[in-house]
Formats: C-alpha cells, sequence, structure tokens
C-alpha cells in the first residue's frame, strides 16, 4: 500500500482526477491523506467531495478553512462571498449526506511519525497535546448542538494559546491554529492577515515550523493553507499547497519515499486576496 498526501484541492476536480490517474492511484490499496479545503473557489467542489466521499476509508481528510466555512454557510451562520462557488453543493440533492461526511472529518491526523493538519501547530503543542485538543472542536463538530459551535469559531481573538482558556475561546483558537495559521511568534501569538512570501513575513514574527524547539519537531507536519509559501520538502514539514487554483500545480507526495508528482492547472483563477 502506497500513502499519498495531495496539497489543496479547492474545487480543482478535473486536476485531481489527473493527479490521480498520474499516481496511478489504486482506491483498493492506496491510501490518500488529504491537507484539507477541499472546496471553494474552484468550479468542482461537488464534485470533489464526491469523489473523497467515494473512497471511503482510503481517504483521509483534515477541515482546512473553507471546508468550516461551508459547513457554517450551509447552517445560516456566514455569509457567501462573491468569490465563493459553494452553490452546487448547497443546491445538491445529496447535500446533506456530503455535509454530514464533511462534518465528520477530522481536524488533525497523526500515524507514523506524520502530522497532517491543514495550517499548523502552535510551538508549544506536542503532536499528542494537538491530537487531544482536535478531539475537543471534533466532538463539538459532531454533537447535537454543531450549529452553535460554528456560530461562534469566528474570530482572531484570542492570538495566543492558554491552557486556562476554556469554552468557544479555547475551540476558537483550536481551529485558528490548525486550519488558519501561517506565522507566530516565538512566544506563539499568532497574526492572520498575512498571506505572502516568506520573505515579506513581519517583524517579531516566523512561519510557525521554524521557531525554535517546537515541541512537534520530531514529527513531519504535512500541511497546506500558504500557497505564496508553495512546496516546502524537509524532515519536520512537508507543504504542499503549490497554488493550483492560481495557476500553478497541483502537488502529491509518496511518504514512502518523498517521490513527488505534479501536475499542471487547466483553468486558473484570478488571485483575489
Amino acid at each position: 500500500m502506497a500513502i499519498y498526501a495531495v496539497g489543496d484541492i479547492q474545487g480543482c476536480h478535473a486536476e485531481l482526477v489527473q493527479l490521480l490517474d498520474h499516481i496511478a492511484f489504486d482506491p483498493r490499496a492506496d491510501q490518500l491523506w488529504l491537507v484539507g479545503d477541499l472546496v471553494n473557489r474552484g468550479s468542482g467542489s461537488l464534485e470533489v467531495l464526491r469523489l473523497i466521499k467515494s473512497l471511503g476509508d482510503n481517504a483521509i481528510t483534515v477541515l482546512g478553512n473553507h471546508d468550516l466555512h461551508l459547513l457554517a454557510v450551509a447552517e445560516g451562520v456566514a455569509e457567501l462571498s462573491r468569490h465563493d462557488t459553494l452553490d452546487e453543493i448547497l443546491n445538491a440533492p445529496d447535500r446533506d449526506e456530503l455535509l454530514y461526511w464533511l462534518r465528520n472529518q477530522r481536524l488533525l491526523y497523526a500515524q507514523g511519525g506524520y502530522v497532517l493538519v491543514h495550517a499548523g501547530l502552535l510551538p508549544q503543542w506536542s503532536v499528542a497535546q494537538a491530537e487531544s485538543l482536535a478531539h475537543e472542536v471534533e466532538s463539538a463538530l459532531r454533537s447535537d448542538d454543531y450549529h452553535t459551535f460554528l456560530s461562534r469559531m469566528y474570530g482572531n481573538a484570542p492570538h495566543n494559546w492558554d491552557e486556562n482558556l476554556s469554552g468557544y475561546k479555547r475551540l476558537r483558537v483550536i481551529v485558528n491554529a490548525f486550519t488558519r495559521m501561517r506565522i507566530c511568534t516565538q512566544e506563539g501569538e499568532m497574526e492572520f492577515r498575512f498571506k505572502g512570501e516568506v520573505e515579506k513575513i513581519p517583524s517579531g514574527y516566523m512561519p510557525w515550523f521554524d521557531i525554535p524547539e517546537r515541541a512537534s519537531q520530531d514529527a513531519t507536519v504535512i500541511v497546506g493553507h500558504w500557497s505564496a509559501l508553495g512546496l516546502l520538502l524537509r524532515k519536520d514539514v512537508i507543504a504542499l499547497d503549490t497554488g493550483c487554483l492560481w495557476g500553478g500545480p497541483m502537488s502529491a507526495i509518496r511518504l514512502e519515499d518523498r517521490q513527488l508528482f505534479q501536475v499542471s492547472c487547466k483553468n486558473p483563477v484570478a488571485k483575489h486576496w
């Protein structure tokens, strides 16, 4: 069995199908690890959800910020933006089945020295602690009161982790770290406006994975989310958002030998940060 980690898809269904053909993916034997942001901005979000759901246990996905946004819009606690491409899902006959499946996906997955998460881990968090914190959010998403959680999920504060946090403030910090963070201070204070290249990071901040003595540095953390960062292949971090949506390739890496596979974007959309 081969395990392939795949970067952000964001509704790019045609490229995903081409990538699966390129790696000769065998759904009976191989496994996909998806870094989240399955949907939005691309034109094939509905087809992407249907395809990944159909793979069952042969696809492991963690939730990204766009996936959570879809769930919040579907619950009426967030509004569609003018660049969203989620209407096809929201109007689909199997909408409820797809949204229920999405709501029951993980926020983080750890196995064999690898950690799969959409954006990153705060420097204070060991892998074991990150798994425990992810379960807190997953439980809220799967509860009967998930509507309330989604309605309280948004916001930038608190900016940093405190073990004494409770309630929705605690859950919000966890969600923001796992699905939105790119940079932070050495103390773990997050900043969410920055989306650019590493060379342009504001003073006092650095990529979350470069924080000295990060508690998760012994694991290999597989992420997406940061298209301006692009492909990064290090012992302790694999970043796979190569900006397929914006005209870059869609990327996959076979974990057993770190072989990289890429396919070209077919229909890029204009950047609108």
